[in-house]
């Protein structure tokens, strides 16, 4: 029987990985950057303003996606298994120029302050508040779903290319770690579809997510699990000139070292990280050792409600704006859970804060 190891020393064999990090991905990731960065950093040009808009367009397209796959109930992380899969001392390091700082930009996810709004509501709060860009959150009332035909996805590519807000990316809930091989199945093909979605509407990447460690599976054979699906989907995304966007998300996944466990085994270029703001980040080691462990990783950020102090959003700033991995898009996101009163004065405090936060020296 394997040797169970506890919390501590499983987040201590993938920390002193974390000291012994090989940048054999980061290699792949310069070569790539000239599609997925380009595509991105191509429509940083500013865009032509427009007129107010309309609050209440109609949507003619009333396709939904069909409902999220039952989830199978998670463990507390009380011991983890084994040890994690480490990168193979086969791959070759490479030296390589430094990827220049890309400047930071502002957009919302959609989940949970626009979710009742329309795609001509989107984007007219967001163009009046400033905020450059948007992540639009599938099943949402704003209906940009892998059900829609070719002309609907047409012309949401045609919306936003004559409008000041960028659709920048998709936000899906596929993940990869169920124990049940025709739900991880479908999940890889739902995530092909809305990389696809993600191409014919102009955006350029998806977010996907790891849920959680399923109970009674040995901790290291569902990393390597979604590792490999990572690696078969970016596959996928590289063929669209698309971006994986993996969230930091769930029970124990949501834990860095896990999550840097995770993107050792997913090494493919067209795969990144999505920071996500949570208190894990401050726990163990401390914000900055978590941050290093994946910040050469880094495609793009959710941040939360900059009125609240509950984060070092300072520090987080600090370090984004030194972030040179080939993968960051700069975009950093707001996605709340708490839906405040006035969303839009809302968003008109936040971009204040964030101009201060972002333009620090």
């Amino acid at each position: 029987m394997k040797k169970q190891l506890t919390t501590n020393e499983f987040q201590g064999v993938a920390a002193t990985a974390g000291s012994k990090l090989i940048h054999r991905s980061a290699v792949r990731l310069v070569c790539h950057r000239g599609r997925i960065r380009d595509n991105v950093l191509s429509r940083h040009k500013p865009k032509p303003s427009v007129a107010v808009m309309q609050h209440a367009a109609q949507q003619d397209d009333s396709d939904q996606r069909p409902p999220p796959m039952k989830q199978t109930r998670r463990s507390v992380l009380a011991s983890a298994a084994a040890s994690v899969l480490l990168p193979t001392a086969a791959d070759s390091i490479l030296a390589a120029e430094p990827a220049a700082s890309v400047p930071l930009r502002l957009g919302l996810v959609t989940y949970n302050w626009g979710k009742a709004w329309d795609l001509q509501t989107v984007i007219a709060n967001c163009a009046v508040t400033g905020f450059e860009g948007v992540e639009l959150r599938s099943t949402h009332n704003h209906g940009v779903e892998i059900t829609l035909n070719k002309q609907r996805r047409a012309e949401i590519r045609s919306r936003f290319a004559d409008c000041p807000v960028e659709l920048m990316g998709l936000g899906s809930a596929c993940e990869y770690h169920s124990a049940d091989a025709s739900q991880l199945r479908n999940n890889i093909l739902e995530t092909r579809a809305f990389l696809q979605l993600s191409h014919d509407v102009g955006s350029s990447g998806v977010k996907v997510r790891p849920n959680g460690l399923p109970k009674d599976v040995p901790v290291e054979k569902t990393i390597d699990q979604i590792g490999r699906s990572l690696n078969e989907v970016g596959k996928i995304a590289a063929d669209l000139n698309q971006q994986v966007r993996v969230e930091v998300h769930g029970r124990q996944t949501s834990e860095l070292p896990v999550m840097k466990a995770i993107m050792d085994v997913a090494d493919h270029p067209s795969v990144g990280i999505c920071w996500n703001c949570n208190q894990a980040d401050l726990k163990g080691d401390g914000f900055q050792h978590n941050f290093d462990l994946v910040q050469d990783r880094m495609a793009t950020v959710h941040i939360h409600d900059l009125r609240s102090d509950s984060y070092p959003w300072a520090d987080l700033f600090q370090r984004l704006r030194n972030v040179d991995a080939p993968s960051f898009t700069g975009w950093t996101l707001l996605e709340d859970g708490k839906v405040p009163q006035d969303i839009v004065q809302s968003m008109h405090d936040n971009t204040r804060l964030w101009k201060q936060l972002a333009q620090s020296s």
